[in-house]
């Protein structure tokens, strides 16, 4: 089921939700709706699954290149996933996931072998046999995540919407689900919508990101091309950690204190301010000048509980600067607190602005 969404607006009183945002999600792919709070991408889930109207005229979704804009949810065959399960506690797990085949109009409600058949299918699918007359409240949260999900598989769904699935779980539980969602998707082939503030969910489970900041789409792409060519500033502070020094364009280089750039891209644009980002990972520390860009430091703090050593510093300049290593590189470098190095770049994206200093 291919899905498209058209030119969306939607306000509430005062707060404009989503801005003329255009979407296509194709058949069979898991697409991620990432961002922060009140970025829209719920809003934008919602009016997908005709649970909110775009604004009078400011908008249309289509399933299949069919108008589906003023569709009741009941009438688009979506399945909807929540935060917090919503599970019926005075129901079992088999109960729960046939739910939606039992509540049907006589007429299309399927034998009750056929049921029978397929909430068992489900259950085996999410792993959890042997718990079919358990209720939500003998389950872990991960168990009634995995129940809430087969529940909205049951009715064989066009399209299935994740709003935050994850949110209420601990970090180590998110994280096997995660893994255990794309190899679900891989099996169903359910064309399925994600919405998520967590980039690690967003990298490792989708097909591509649509990254959405104050009612826009910023980029979409695959996980690699949204982290590694991020189209904004925006997309490449929120996609992860970074280092920011600010700074100006002169005689087509970007200067940034004692840290010079070359940028090609620049004629014409001396005296804008420019701002460069680089992520931790991308910095490595020496002891002295090893003639690549990059400028002196001291060492403040060193952090080395966890997979990578993180080390902060401050510039000459007063600036602060993170950044990370692993442990073998951390051992070989021979740095520690108060230590006078030198801090080297092997990757940075410059953006300017569109004003002068």
């Amino acid at each position: 089921m291919a899905i498209e969404a058209r030119n969306i607006s939607k306000t509430f009183g005062r707060f404009t939700a989503l801005r003329d945002v255009s979407l296509e999600v194709k058949e069979g792919e898991l697409l991620a709706l990432l961002g922060p709070s009140g970025s829209g991408k719920t809003t934008l889930l919602r009016i997908i699954a005709g649970l909110e109207r775009p604004d009078p005229g400011a908008g249309t979704v289509l399933f299949e290149g069919q108008d589906v804009t003023n569709q009741r949810t009941g009438e688009r065959r979506v399945g909807f996933v929540f935060q917090h399960y919503a599970l019926f506690r005075n129901m079992t797990v088999f109960e729960n996931i046939a739910f939606g085949l039992e509540v049907r109009p006589r007429s299309q409600r399927p034998s009750k072998k056929y049921i029978r058949d397929r909430v068992r299918e489900l259950i085996a699918l999410i792993h959890l046999e042997g718990m079919a007359d358990r209720y939500s409240s003998q389950l872990s949260g991960g168990q009634r995540q995995r129940v809430a999900l087969a529940r909205a598989l049951a009715i064989e769904p066009k399209v299935l919407l994740l709003d935050e699935p994850f949110g209420a779980l601990d970090a180590k539980v998110r994280q096997g689900l995660r893994r255990w969602l794309r190899r679900l998707h891989d099996e169903v082939h359910v064309t399925s919508l994600l919405v998520t503030h967590d980039q690690d969910e967003a990298l490792e489970v989708a097909d591509r990101v649509v990254v959405m900041n104050q009612g826009r789409i910023e980029q979409v792409g695959a996980p690699e091309e949204v982290f590694h060519h991020p189209a904004s500033e925006f997309v490449m502070d929120f996609m992860g950690s970074v280092n920011l020094f600010h700074g100006r364009i002169d005689s087509g280089k970007a200067v940034f204190g004692q840290l010079v750039l070359d940028h090609p891209n620049s004629a014409g644009a001396d005296g804008q301010a420019a701002r460069l980002f680089v992520r931790p990972y991308d910095l490595d520390i020496h002891p002295q000048h090893n003639g690549r860009p990059g400028l002196r430091a001291r060492v403040e703090r060193v952090q080395s509980a966890g997979p990578q050593v993180r080390v902060e510093l401050v510039a000459e300049t007063g600036e602060a600067v993170t950044v990370e290593m692993s442990h073998v590189q951390y051992r070989d470098s021979s740095v520690g607190p108060g230590d006078s190095v030198y801090v080297s770049l092997r990757d940075a994206r410059i953006f300017m602005e569109d004003y002068t200093i």
